[in-house]
């Protein structure tokens, strides 16, 4: 890509400042992007029975990318299983930086166990308010706030096995319905120039992945190879770039050859 026009553009990642969202954040600020690195200010307490999968980057980690990454780059906490917590998001990035013009729905909660014998109502809306309900949300909050003509396109990220995850009953099919959030909102907005895709993730390596497990993660993949967190990110660059201007609707499966 020779010229992505992504300089000077205000990036929102949620879930933006470890792991996955961290790689997505440094490589839209390595464009010349702005980045709003959305974070979660404290991790919740796990439900009685259940444990998350991975510790939430806190407001010390979001504040130090945020330097790191320079371009007026700021962090910005929100829960986004509250109500109210999309809407004041996007209203405090739009306050700092105007008009949001790449949104992408990064943040995802994952708790175990996640099985069908296991599954509660509220494991189901905790799933499903974070994987689904919010990105539903900060893409209408977006596209409201969207000033005149700006270019906004939006990136979700799901999984790879969203059509059929066993053992993640609640993480896989809130993700499935973030890829049908994905096509519908796609054709809804596309008179309006605004473009929306999905990346879809194989097994990454964000230090789930225990080190006695990777040779049978690696087996599963055909490519022979777990992904790396930039793997996803250059993707995800690519969706929202100018090279990518008549791309909408798609599921993108960044998995080296994974659940095809």
């Amino acid at each position: 890509m020779i010229n992505t026009r992504l300089a000077g553009q205000t990036v929102l990642v949620t879930g933006g400042a470890g792991n996955i969202g961290a790689a997505i954040s440094r490589a839209f600020a390595a464009q010349g992007a702005r980045v709003a690195i959305h974070y979660l200010a404290q991790d919740l307490p796990a439900p009685s029975g259940a444990e998350w999968a991975h510790v939430t980057p806190a407001a010390a980690e979001a504040d130090t990318l945020a330097e790191e990454l320079g371009n007026g780059s700021f962090a910005v906490s929100a829960d986004l299983s509250e109500p109210v917590g999309a809407e004041r998001l996007v209203r405090e990035v739009a306050s700092r930086a105007g008009s949001i013009n790449v949104l992408v729905n990064n943040a995802a909660h994952c708790e175990s166990p996640d099985t069908i014998d296991t599954v509660t109502r509220g494991s189901l809306e905790r799933h499903y308010l974070v994987n689904s309900v919010a990105p539903a949300l900060l893409t209408a909050e977006v596209v409201r706030s969207r000033r005149d003509e700006d270019p906004l396109c939006v990136v979700n990220i799901t999984t790879d096995a969203a059509r059929a995850f066993p053992g993640q009953t609640g993480y896989g099919t809130s993700k499935a319905a973030l890829e049908a959030l994905t096509r519908s909102t796609a054709l809804d907005l596309a008179a309006r120039g605004i473009r929306v895709n999905a990346v879809a993730p194989g097994p990454v390596q964000t230090g789930w992945i225990a080190d006695d497990l990777l040779d049978q993660a690696r087996a599963i993949v055909p490519m022979g190879r777990v992904g790396e967190p930039e793997d996803i990110a250059d993707a995800v660059v690519y969706l929202a770039s100018h090279q990518a201007r008549w791309i909408t609707g798609q599921v993108v499966q960044v998995a080296g050859g994974h659940a095809l």
